[in-house]
């Protein structure tokens, strides 16, 4: 099969890599990739933004199957773009409508409200009733939570102690503080608890199949201070995330969310993640729903997932996800990101990589890097290499992969040494 993968991260090449080792994969491009995803398949040069772009390489290259790694196509619309150009083609991710469940926060928390999915208390704002949201504000205790209800590049989510600061803040980000994306701001109830992510596939017949867990680290510093990143490293499986609790979160959000989709008659086949809360009781709620795997989860779901991915997909895109057999690995996984000095903030691109890029224990999926014209590898973004292993235990995967970290360098080079221990000492 001739398989077509968008997206540029560490997610892309995690899945690439995965991708590659399937028997049914005979050729494999990354659009438009990295300076690590080549030794998975061929990098072309196309911006999966541009529909007529990936509609000319499907049509050229007698692409079978598209998988798209990030948000951004999905949003847009891609999945509807190609499906009506392309009657045998196999697209991996929601169509528009779909895609909502991400691309709006108000979407989502009107989804999850009429299908009984437990969330936060939740209430949308937009400049028409501002006076309501300030109401709202007043009748919740702080911390209080804002959400730009569209895409903002993970930047849209405020957390305020001062009832007079959130007020002010629901109003600068109804003034175009995030853009488009704040024209409307949903203004959340502030949940407790310890946060993880569930990854699952399904299908617009209603099935669903869980295809693993991960607890992600967004801080810059360690100790979870700083400001928000991408994501600084992941690890699974979770001991808090026990058999008790993952029957909850199929019973109580999964299944629900899957059925909900096909009753409302959206046409939903891909990737759906999960950000949950588990909160002090134990129970699960929906932080938020993503349409495709998360970065950097997917570092440690694809190393253990066991089962051929390309069957899993073909059986997604093809709603016989009901016959799919998921296997994982009983080992633990732990991603831990290097990353350049100032990110998140302002930081320096076309910074020399060397070292041991392809250790004996570990896996170093390239994020932020590229090749120059002469070969070279150097950097190009805030999140440059994961370093990722799989170990019979948690421990022994994070030390795996901080040993590789020892033996890379770039300038300025700079990654959290506290990934997973929160995860290591639950009792």
């Amino acid at each position: 099969m001739k398989i077509l993968l968008l997206g540029s991260g560490g997610r892309e090449a995690a899945i690439a890599k995965k991708l590659s080792e399937s028997p049914l994969c005979t050729s494999l491009f990354i659009a438009p990739g990295n300076g690590g995803t080549d030794k998975f398949g061929v990098n072309v040069s196309i911006n999966p933004l541009k529909f007529n772009e990936v509609e000319d390489f499907v049509k050229n290259e007698g692409i079978e199957m598209v998988i798209c790694g990030n948000e951004d196509p999905l949003v847009e619309g891609l999945g509807d773009f190609l499906r009506e150009r392309f009657d045998n083609l196999l697209f991996v991710g929601p169509g528009k409508e779909g895609a909502q469940l991400e691309g709006s926060k108000d979407f989502a928390k009107e989804f999850m409200a009429r299908h009984n999915i437990p969330t936060a208390a939740y209430f949308a704002v937009n400049k028409d009733n501002i006076q309501e949201g300030y109401r709202f504000l007043e009748s919740r205790k702080a911390p209080y939570v804002l959400k730009a209800d569209g895409l903002a590049a993970g930047k849209g989510v405020l957390i305020i102690d001062s009832l007079e600061d959130a007020k002010k803040s629901l109003a600068e980000m109804l003034d175009g503080q995030f853009g488009k994306a704040s024209q409307k701001v949903v203004i959340e109830e502030f949940m407790t608890g310890i946060e993880c992510s569930v990854f699952a596939l399904a299908d617009a017949a209603g099935n669903y199949k869980i295809i693993g867990l991960a607890k992600d680290y967004k801080r810059i510093g360690e100790g979870d201070k700083g400001l928000n990143t991408g994501g600084m490293g992941a690890v699974s499986p979770l001991p808090f995330a026990d058999d008790n609790f993952m029957q909850k979160v199929e019973r109580r959000i999964v299944a629900p969310t899957v059925k909900g989709l096909k009753s409302d008659g959206i046409d939903y086949r891909g990737f759906i993640f999960f950000g949950l809360m588990r909160t002090p009781a134990g129970d699960p709620k929906v932080v938020e729903y993503n349409v495709r795997m998360g970065d950097p989860e997917t570092e440690v779901v694809m190393p253990r997932l066991k089962s051929d991915l390309v069957t899993l997909l073909q059986l997604t895109a093809t709603n016989k996800l009901s016959d799919a057999e998921v296997v994982i690995s009983s080992e633990a996984a732990a991603t831990v990101m290097a990353v350049s000095k100032g990110y998140p903030g302002g930081y320096a691109k076309g910074l020399e990589i060397s070292g041991i890029l392809q250790p004996k224990n570990a896996v170093i999926y390239h994020a932020g890097s590229k090749k120059t014209s002469d070969g070279q590898l150097i950097t190009s973004g805030g999140r440059v290499l994961a370093a990722t292993s799989l170990a019979p235990t948690l421990k022994e995967a994070l030390e795996n992969s901080y040993r590789a970290l020892e033996d890379i360098k770039f300038e300025g080079m700079t990654y959290r040494r506290d990934i997973g221990q929160d995860v290591m000492s639950w009792e």
